[in-house]
């Protein structure tokens, strides 16, 4: 099926997205520096160039959208109806390069965390921080 829209007005949308400085992203960063801690952003050294690293904690974060990165079981990933296979074909290389990111991350003693999207909703917000929270006290 081709797409509902011109390619000028796709390609203005897509133009649109962030893949910095999301609201998730900066939630997150706005907590854990209420909570004392402090970080860097986007560390092009590491692999995958985690959304916040925590060095003090030998700690990466990953903030994933649900359904840039096919958050399996997830209401917000759902794949499109026009070009679906594209679609299907790069969130497949999404998570194939989140897979390969993490295991080199993970190869070099870092404690990876990946949030979820979703996970920062109402219903699941201090919960998730919490457990944030608890798992940096750990590291």
């Amino acid at each position: 099926m081709a797409d509902v829209h011109p390619k000028e007005i796709r390609s203005y949308n897509m133009s649109r997205i962030r893949s910095k400085d999301t609201k998730p992203e900066m939630l997150v960063r706005r907590f854990l520096f209420a909570q004392g801690f402090r970080y860097r952003l986007h560390d092009k050294k590491l692999p995958g160039k985690p959304d916040i690293v925590l060095p003090k904690y030998k700690t990466v974060i990953f903030i994933h959208g649900c359904f840039w990165h096919g958050h399996e079981g997830c209401k917000y990933y759902v794949v499109p109806k026009t070009r679906t296979e594209w679609w299907q074909n790069k969130i497949c290389r999404n998570q194939h390069n989140d897979e390969s990111a993490v295991s080199l991350l993970r190869a070099k003693q870092f404690t990876v965390i990946t949030i979820w999207e979703c996970q920062l909703k109402k219903a699941l917000i201090n919960d998730t921080l919490q457990e944030l929270i608890t798992t940096l006290h750990s590291a």
